[in-house]
């Protein structure tokens, strides 16, 4: 059993930059896949980063690479997200997520098993 808390969220003009916290509890984090997602009203969520067990793999979606950079520290059970140069369109509320194991789709939302209560992000013009 894993239970994630987000933090981090707020306001933002647009270029500006906002870090995530994800705080785990369950020694089972520290054996996972981590993923990041986020969803807007009416609207599934979406992929937007994933990173390894040990932090040494990490894959983004093309929207956000070169602007948000995932990362872990295993030793504190937390995952961050932090975004820079954010727009308007990156409004949306964001979730962090462990990975199912042992195999699946590590952009697929359903092969994720546990999730935040998630965090929101708004990015002003």
């Amino acid at each position: 059993q894993v239970h994630l808390e987000e933090s981090g969220g707020g306001e933002v003009q647009a270029g500006g930059s906002l870090r995530l916290s994800c705080e785990a509890s369950g020694r089972a984090f520290t054996r996972a896949r981590v993923g990041w997602f986020r969803q807007t009203p009416g609207n599934d969520r979406v992929f937007l980063a994933t990173i390894s067990m040990r932090g040494d793999h990490t894959i983004y979606t093309g929207s956000v690479r070169g602007r948000f950079t995932i990362s872990r520290d295993n030793v504190k059970m937390a995952a961050f997200l932090q975004m820079n140069d954010l727009k308007p369109e990156d409004t949306a509320i964001y979730y962090c997520a462990v990975f199912r194991p042992p195999k699946g789709d590590w952009t697929a939302p359903s092969d994720y098993t546990y999730w935040g209560q998630g965090t929101q992000v708004t990015v002003s013009s």
